[in-house]
């Protein structure tokens, strides 16, 4: 009896597995996570590595408003790689999710929600307070929930139902008391100077609320008038040019800054001498329209110090003082000064003993005082002051410049900087600047190695840190005022009493639940009069004291936890923001840094770089992307890209992972496919037992192994995804898996080679469903659930793979990188005899190597009986033929290496397919090869 072509299929052993070929994320993902709820992962995960080192990443919390964005599923994601992979090298990596609840965008919510974000309103008195703390509660609440689902829909692991939250009363307490540890320290002092203010959120800004935009402004140049003629030109009125961006701050103008050692001129401009800087002086006279102005005199800028101008419209005079800021590059080298509107300008009017003023309210308009402009905001007044210096005579030139401008990161409106009483850390008390300084580059990682310098330039030129905000949305400012005499009542002492009601009561609401006399120490005096009678601070702390305090309220108080963190992971931000704050709060009460290491991230952008934005319709958000693509293939985004730049993303980009997700899902269902009848108890062979390919597979396995690893340990994600699918194309797709395919499909089912290349794709499998775990962490759970075997419940329960040390073998390793260049160039000759339609598919070829370079005939030779499972043709052979091939290929990449093509002698088997010259010697299986005839015989 014969079988048919059909019938002989039943006898293969074809793949079979229940793991499907389409993906079907979007539908997949969520019975994985309801699966993982069910068996408590995070709990388990906990338990398995109960005795494991402790490794601890803490989490940099959002803020609790909006749903999440592309940028927080890079920063999620990249956590619970890392997280997961800590795991998986063996660590006890705990991870405690947070949120930040306090804060402006929060509170102006709820502001607009209730018709409060008008101008002229306090928001601080505006409403019970209580109340509209109840609904900024609510709000956070809301929105907690609201990402906690969006974050575990991403297969984030965490501790999701006991998170931290900035507004618990726990919290809070520890943000007060740590505010005492400041106080105790005398670091804290209150005073009137510039800060950044936004006049539309009508609060100080604290300089990582401030963001740098291009803007396009008038820029003016002013003659100042000196009260004196000028000592080397007596016989002229003189004036000091002056040039700035900002005309609104000219009216608190109080003095002007020349640099004493640079070279001043007078020149000469309509019948008086104007002072200016000699490197400056014809920019200035082309744009007066007098190139070719004289200079009547030159002197270095110490001359000018001590002389007296009058302001160019109000009845005031001003000094003439040195300072080395000033600069060269542009202007006049003559800089006005207005200590109530500049860093720089507070600190020279200090040393000069002039008075800190600013003539601009909450609102950012001018007070009743101020002459021609009382009530317009300073954005109205700009065009009004230009057009009074024109009328007075003292406008010399009008020139719009586009440049910087600081701008609120909250309505993104420009701020101003204007001087308000305000708290703050002196950052140059008891060294605190220098120890964070020496911290940064001693005591912490930076990854990558830039962020040591960022940081540190930030630190090391920032003013001191603004603590207060004007709001009633966060934790307040514990300190008191004697009602009879005006006394401050600060004290570390006082603090921790409130600290503790507020631990022990409704956290920071109990500020407002009671009186000052509930909250302070029974028997408290004022220490200047002796009153009893005190009044509460109004103002609130800065939110980046809340977050730069939870390695306080979180990692000290956790007994899960510990301190310092091994990481802190944000973006590239954060060097001034989150990073910052924590480390000055740090430094500033335990002297040392609340982390080992910092990694940042850069920011999304569009396919083109493009900052990503609704108004540019390049926007996207993981709740549009997720029903197209599952969150997998946004986690293979996060991961496959270089994060120390900021990540590109965009309907291409996230195609083109699509199809690579789907080259390793489809790795993964060939290696499982091929494991039905498998037992890894029962059916694993010896290292001895294994085909050389078999060999050769595990020592490129062994090695990725090990470039996976150390890529992880690096927290070098992407190396891990390209080396990973590089290995599934190259090595396993378009090598190993295609050559085995026929010792797997049409050997014997228990035939030992047979089971050798099972038990490679077992191995296979077991390593790469691991390695890639942290990564495609729904993929890999549920490809784990196929394999055959005793294995953990989850896929994420168990380590990654060591290095098998037997598996690695360098002679192996040459001789099969050199048989793989043979390889690619018989692939080459067989294309061309495809082109020349000599053959079809590569089984009708017969291949000869007639001639090689010396390195090869050995190798070749030693290596013959594999060549054709290698080649996956019918026949090699070796050295001249006979006359008459069909086709000759000289190889370009190998010099010296020829090949000939033929058709291969006999027939097709039609069970193997191999082209044989005794198909149909058996005259009961007349169509099979006699391996065939074998294997199908034995079956009976």
């Amino acid at each position: 009896m014969t079988l048919s072509a059909m019938d002989y299929k039943a006898t293969l052993n074809l793949p079979r597995t229940d793991f499907p070929m389409r993906a079907n994320l979007p539908e997949t993902e969520p019975r994985i996570l309801a699966w993982w709820d069910e068996i408590g992962i995070y709990k388990r995960l906990r338990e398995v590595a109960a005795d494991r080192p402790l490794w601890i990443l803490h989490d940099g919390p959002p803020y609790a408003n909006g749903h999440i964005h592309m940028g927080h599923v890079l920063n999620k994601v990249l956590k619970d790689v890392i997280v997961k992979s800590r795991t998986m090298l063996g660590y006890n990596a705990v991870f405690v999710p947070g949120w930040d609840c306090h804060g402006l965008p929060i509170e102006h919510q709820v502001d607009k929600e209730l018709g409060l974000d008008v101008a002229g309103v306090d928001v601080r008195r505006a409403m019970d307070p209580l109340e509209k703390r109840q609904r900024c509660r609510a709000y956070a609440l809301r929105y907690i929930d609201i990402q906690r689902q969006e974050f575990r829909r991403l297969g984030v692991f965490g501790d999701w139902d006991n998170p931290y939250l900035t507004m618990a009363p726990a919290y809070q307490a520890v943000i007060a008391r740590e505010f005492g540890r400041f106080v105790g320290r005398g670091l804290v002092y209150k005073g009137l100077k510039p800060v950044h203010w936004c006049m539309y959120c009508k609060t100080a800004l604290a300089q990582a609320e401030v963001e740098y935009e291009e803007e396009r402004t008038p820029s003016v140049y002013v003659a100042f008038p000196l009260a004196a003629p000028l000592p080397d030109v007596p016989d002229a009125p003189a004036a000091l040019a002056i040039w700035t961006t900002t005309p609104w701050t000219l009216p608190a103008n109080l003095a002007v800054a020349v640099h004493p050692d640079e070279e001043y001129v007078a020149l000469e401009h309509d019948a008086q001498a104007l002072v200016v800087a000699g490197k400056l002086a014809d920019q200035l006279a082309r744009l007066l329209g007098r190139a070719d102005a004289r200079r009547l005199a030159s002197f270095p800028g110490r001359r000018l110090v001590g002389l007296d101008y009058q302001h160019p419209w109000l009845d005031r005079r001003g000094p003439v003082a040195a300072a080395e800021f000033v600069a060269m590059d542009v202007g006049t080298g003559l800089v006005h000064i207005a200590p109530g509107h500049g860093e720089e300008d507070y600190e020279l009017g200090r040393r000069l003993g002039l008075r800190t003023y600013n003539p601009v309210d909450d609102d950012g308009r001018f007070v009743p005082e101020v002459e021609h402009l009382a009530g317009l905001t300073v954005w109205e007044a700009n065009p009004r002051i230009v057009d009074l210096l024109r009328a007075r005579g003292r406008l010399l030139a009008e020139v719009e410049v586009t440049h910087t401008y600081p701008h609120c990161w909250r309505c993104k409106q420009p701020t101003l900087f204007r001087a308000t009483e305000q708290w703050f850390i002196a950052l140059d008390r008891d060294g605190l600047r220098q120890r964070a300084l020496e911290a940064i580059r001693r005591d912490v990682q930076w990854i990558p190695p830039w962020g040591q310098e960022r940081i540190y330039s930030m630190v090391a030129h920032r003013p001191d840190w603004t603590i207060s905000r004007q709001r009633v949305w966060g934790v307040p400012i514990v300190a008191f005022y004697c009602l009879d005499c005006e006394a401050l009542l600060l004290d570390e002492r006082i603090v921790e009493h409130v600290a503790a009601i507020f631990r022990a009561g409704q956290g920071a609401d109990e500020w407002y639940l009671r009186e000052p006399a509930e909250l302070l120490p029974p028997g408290t005096r004022c220490p200047a009069c002796g009153g009893t009678r005190f009044r509460k601070e109004t103002d609130i702390l800065d939110v980046w004291f809340d977050s730069g305090c939870s390695h306080a309220a979180v990692l000290e108080t956790r007994p899960e936890l510990r301190w310092p963190a091994e990481m802190y992971l944000e973006g590239s931000d954060q060097h001034r923001g989150w990073f910052h704050s924590s480390l000055l709060e740090a430094i500033g009460t335990r002297g040392a840094p609340p982390y080992r290491s910092v990694l940042t991230h850069g920011f999304v952008v569009d396919g083109e770089g493009r900052k990503m934005s609704k108004s540019l319709g390049n926007y996207v958000a993981p709740q549009d992307l997720i029903p197209r693509y599952g969150a997998e293939v946004l986690r293979l985004w996060a991961a496959s890209e270089d994060y120390t730049e900021d990540i590109r993303l965009s309907s291409e980009i996230l195609d083109r992972l699509a199809d690579a997700y789907r080259r390793i899902r489809n790795t993964f269902r060939f290696l499982l496919g091929n494991l039905y009848d498998f037992d890894p108890t029962r059916h694993r062979p010896r290292r001895e037992q294994l085909d050389e390919l078999d060999r050769f597979v595990l020592d490129r396995l062994a090695r990725l192994i090990d470039r996976a690893r150390r890529a992880y340990e690096q927290y070098q994600f992407h190396t891990v995804f390209h080396a990973v699918h590089n290995f599934c194309a190259v090595d396993l797709s378009a090598l190993y898996l295609d050559v085995i395919k026929d010792r797997l499909y049409t050997s014997a089912a228990d035939d030992p080679r047979r089971r050798a290349a099972q038990a490679t794709c077992y191995e296979l499998f077991c390593a790469l469903a691991r390695l890639l775990a942290p990564i495609l962490t729904f993929t890999t759970e549920e490809a784990w659930r196929h394999l055959p075997g005793p294995r953990s419940e989850s896929v994420h329960l168990e380590r990654f793979p060591e290095v098998p040390l037997e598996w690695l073998d360098d002679r192996l390793k040459a001789e099969w990188d050199r048989l793989l260049e043979v390889r690619r160039e018989v692939a080459r000759a067989l294309e061309a005899a495809r082109a020349a339609k000599r053959i079809g598919s590569g089984l009708e070829a017969a291949v000869r190597i007639t001639a090689a370079p010396e390195d090869l005939p050995a190798l070749l030779e030693a290596k013959a009986a594999l060549l054709p499972t290698l080649f996956i043709v019918s026949r090699v052979g070796l050295g001249p033929g006979p006359a008459g091939t069909l086709v000759h290929y000289e190889s370009q990449e190998i010099p010296g290496l020829t090949i000939e093509v033929d058709r291969a002698p006999g027939r097709k088997c039609a069970r193997c397919w191999i082209w044989h010259e005794q198909v149909g010697a058996c005259a009961e299986h007349p169509t099979l090869c006699p391996r065939c005839v074998g294997v199908v015989t034995a079956r009976r």
